[in-house]
């Protein structure tokens, strides 16, 4: 498949609209020791939230909250030691299960501003793009794209070159882009890790590229 690509523009942001929503907050100050919160005014949730995290130790409030958002996705084990490694900056790098990225850029971030800085300033990397033709848009067609334009060093072309060249499936594309929206005729909004995609490392602006469909030989 051919496609025509128009990066109209790369951002880098420390916060993601609507991350938290007011029942997390809720049952956020509840772990935390807070039980009163339902009747606090809803603007106020976040500023007792930052209080309530702030009377324990980094580590403490970290477990508590991965234990609240991914108890679901981790053992206790698995807990207790992304809660020291948040700390330490190294999720990205070492935590293995990349579906779970997303969810733990957004605690990072609340633990950075509940403990002014203390974990790291993670950041997430907002890209507006026009792709011609508008057919067969997926978040694996979109990396394939991607590829002619991010810089050799980019992690995901490091780690997943035969996904990206079409020698192997490619399903971890639906959790290195977080949110791939449409924006109206051939314009999409996509979301990501600035550790997957920093707007450094897109060299050019407009491009033509070929992608190549894995076809899995299982199915015939």
């Amino acid at each position: 498949m051919k496609y025509h690509v128009i990066i109209n523009s790369v951002k880098s942001v420390e916060e993601l609209k609507d991350a938290w929503s007011n029942t997390d907050y809720i049952q956020l100050l509840d772990k935390f020791g807070f039980e009163d919160a339902k009747d606090s005014k809803p603007e106020e949730l976040l500023e007792l939230l930052f209080m309530a995290i702030s009377d324990f130790e980094p580590e403490e409030a970290a477990t508590i909250i991965l234990d609240y958002k991914l108890s679901d996705h981790l053992n206790e084990n698995q807990i207790e030691q992304i809660s020291h490694e948040m700390l330490l900056d190294k999720i990205s790098e070492e935590y293995a299960d990349i579906s779970l990225h997303h969810e733990l850029y957004n605690i990072n971030q609340l633990l950075h501003k509940a403990y002014n800085g203390t974990f790291p300033n993670a950041k997430a990397t907002l890209i507006e793009f026009e792709i011609t033709p508008n057919k067969e848009i997926t978040k694996e067609n979109v990396l394939k794209a991607f590829n002619a334009t991010l810089a050799n060093n980019n992690v995901i072309k490091r780690l997943f070159s035969n996904q990206l060249a079409g020698k192997e499936a490619f399903d971890e594309a639906e959790s290195i882009i977080w949110d791939l929206t449409s924006k109206g005729e051939n314009t999409y909004m996509l979301t990501t890790s600035d550790y997957w995609m920093s707007k450094d490392e897109f060299t050019e602006a407009e491009f033509d590229v070929t992608i190549i469909e894995f076809e899995d030989e299982n199915e015939y």
